[in-house]
């Protein structure tokens, strides 16, 4: 494919999205006022434990998604996420009429990122409007609370009920109704508990409702139970025209994958939630959230680039919990994508801008592999080889989790150099000694075994890894793959390093191997990405990830002259995200800025969903949202317009290169010392 016909195709791709751009940025607030359920991609909030996703139903919920719970059922015999209890779904009779879709007007979903919280408003003929807001609390890991208010345009008769429902996959469900009746608080109960499709586990939630009223005076709570699978408590309310009123839900979803006793837990977080009280709940969500913003980044003169950089930083930091040693999947907390598996999208696309921003959590990334270090032995040892190998797919146990027709599973194993070169990066950003010694060190003298035992000796040169599926997963059962040979070296030059650094005498083979791994060429001198490889159209990055983040190459004209190849070797559809990311992000380190921004837009424009922008895997595509993509674009902001290089030493700045349509890039948060980076 040509340059040109590769540049015309991604100047169509950008075309179908102008609708987009059309719509003035708030840059903490997306929008949207056209509410079409037929092109309807929900919106995410989360926060590292529980997400819950959108509807463009009024007061429904798309699905609730708990982080770690995962069972075996349905698709491809492995592990999958499951479907939670869904919490929040409800309904509201207006003058004993139900308020569905098709009775409203001026709908509208809002997203602030800022406190993470998702809206909804809208009018009810000529009786009420509504609005009602929906947070997945920051700082209550398993908790969330919705707002709901209702101003009456005439006298009105309301009646309110929570809808407890169980998913169809859960099995054995049981629905409870309990009130503790306190002199100070009356505490209604409604709360639901079922086994997991095989029974491994227990999946329980419960809510309650949280009246502004004085005690004694709120409304008088009914439970109804309606079948196995779903029940409801109600309560009915008269309005004066003119007047506001507000009630809010509490809930909690746990499993007995996060707490031996979750029924009684669910019940007792949610009273802990009641008796907070509402103003408490969200003074203590939003502090978090504060916190958290302070790592950030700033795009001066480019509106619409700083709402979709925030709001990729945004679902990064929704997906991910500091001291929870979980890790996101490519789809995050947004659904069931990928079967909530993790990939080295983790380690490789967003641990890196998490790393920089917030190590705390990026750190739980990196604990989910330590803590599955022993089944990475196991697989090493059933397969031949020593020291630990970490499986393409994992979930809860930490092994192999990969369907058995996809040949990434038994073969892509540049996984165990990705997971190595994270921990090492983690020392590298963070400098903590006593780390490397306990977790650091015991994944990375293990996975640096692994590849001494995994070369093939057939010379000096020639140490070859063979049979291997690339980076660039077109490439299957492939000989030398350079992204999976430079990874290697990486891996054992630094276990070589935390040895020296932990007063340790490493194992002298692992620097023979690394500087006999072969990266090869072709005739025109460009990185040949493997062995039999002919300049076919590749599926994502591979060969252009040697120079970031791997540093394999260094010299300029070698990474341009890279790039310019395989730049052209990426067809206009099927690929994910992130390639153009690394394009964008290695322009900006060679000084062309111009060049940067076009494959900077080009990473996520095409693939963006209505109506909150959402980003799907790949272009046109429908399964948003793909957090690995963008953990590559925010590398591309960080690494390259940023110029933030993470050094043995620690975070330094290069020189980079802005586009002329930004004034100025400002990077603040940065590393344990909070530091502030600017680029003009």
């Amino acid at each position: 494919m040509s340059i040109r016909l590769h540049c015309f195709r991604c100047l169509l791709g950008m075309l179908t999205i102008l609708p987009f751009l059309s719509m003035a940025q708030d840059p903490w607030k997306i929008s949207a006022t056209t509410i079409t359920p037929t092109e309807y991609y929900g919106i995410t909030v989360a926060n590292g434990m529980i997400g819950i996703v959108s509807s463009p139903e009024p007061f429904k919920v798309k699905d609730v998604v708990l982080a770690g719970a995962y069972d075996l059922y349905g698709r491809g015999r492995v592990s999958n996420f499951l479907r939670s209890f869904n919490l929040l779904n409800m309904y509201l009779d207006i003058d004993g009429q139900r308020i569905g879709a098709k009775g409203i007007s001026n709908m509208k979903q809002e997203l602030d990122m800022r406190r993470a919280a998702f809206t909804a408003s809208f009018d009810y003929g000529d009786k009420a409007t509504v609005s009602y807001t929906y947070y997945s609390l920051r700082h209550l890991p398993f908790t969330v609370l919705m707002d709901v208010t209702i101003t009456a345009k005439k006298n009105i008769s309301l009646g309110a009920a929570s809808v407890m429902e169980a998913p169809d996959a859960l099995k054995e469900v049981q629905n409870y109704y309990n009130e503790i009746d306190r002199p100070h608080v009356v505490i209604s109960l409604l709360t639901s508990t079922a086994q997991s499709p095989t029974g491994k586990l227990q999946l329980c939630a419960s809510n309650t409702f949280l009246f502004t009223e004085k005690h004694g005076t709120e409304p008088r709570v009914i439970h109804e139970m309606w079948d196995n699978n779903m029940h409801l408590m109600k309560f009915a309310r008269s309005l004066q025209a003119g007047e506001t009123y507000r009630f809010s839900i509490a809930g909690s979803s746990i499993t007995s994958a996060h707490h031996d006793d979750p029924l009684n837990e669910a019940e007792r977080l949610t009273i802990f939630a009641k008796l907070e009280g509402r103003d408490r709940l969200l003074q203590f969500h939003q502090k978090a959230w504060d916190e958290l913003w302070k790592s950030d980044i700033t795009i001066e003169g480019d509106p619409q680039s700083q709402q979709d950089v925030h709001s990729m930083l945004y679902h990064l930091y929704s997906f991910t919990r500091e001291g929870t040693a979980l890790s996101p999947s490519p789809m995050g907390l947004s659904g069931l994508g990928y079967n909530g598996h993790v990939f080295w999208d983790t380690e490789l696309w967003m641990y890196p801008a998490l790393l920089v921003l917030r190590p705390e959590m990026a750190r739980s990334m990196v604990d989910y592999r330590f803590q599955r270090l022993e089944a990475a032995k196991r697989n090493a040892f059933a397969h031949g080889y020593k020291g630990a190998m970490f499986p393409w797919e994992s979930a809860a146990t930490g092994v192999e989790e990969t369907p058995v027709w996809a040949l990434s599973g038994p073969f892509e194993h540049h996984i165990t150099a990705d997971v190595a070169f994270a921990a090492w990066n983690y020392y590298a950003v963070t400098q903590d000694k006593d780390w490397l010694r306990n977790t650091g060190w015991p994944i990375l003298s293990a996975t640096a075994d692994f590849w001494a035992s995994r070369v093939e000796r057939n010379g000096l040169g020639k140490y070859d890894i063979k049979n291997v599926v690339a980076a660039d997963e077109w490439a299957e059962n492939v000989d030398n793959n350079a992204f999976t040979n430079a990874a290697a070296k990486a891996n054992l030059q630094a276990a070589t390093e935390a040895a020296k650094l932990l007063g340790l005498t490493p194992n002298s083979d692992w620097m023979h191997v690394a500087g006999n791994i072969p990266v090869l060429k072709m005739e025109n001198g460009v990185t040949r990405e493997h062995a039999t490889y002919n300049g076919e159209g590749i599926k994502q990055a591979d060969v252009n990830l040697l120079a970031y983040p791997f540093k394999e190459i260094t010299d300029p004209v070698q990474i341009r002259k890279d790039l310019s190849f395989y730049e052209t070797r990426i067809p206009n559809e099927g690929t994910p995200a992130m390639t153009q990311a690394v394009f964008a992000l290695l322009y900006a380190r060679l000084g062309d800025g111009e060049k940067a921004y076009r494959f900077f837009k080009e990473s996520y424009l095409p693939n963006l969903n209505p109506p909150f922008r959402v980003i799907a895997e790949t272009k046109g595509g429908t399964n948003p949202y793909f957090a690995t993509g963008a953990g590559g674009i925010l590398q591309s902001m960080l690494m390259g317009f940023g110029g933030l290089d993470i050094t043995p030493k620690g975070i330094v700045q290069i020189r980079s290169q802005l586009p002329a349509q930004w004034k100025s890039l400002t990077i603040t948060g940065v590393g344990p010392g909070r530091k502030t980076f600017v680029v003009k």
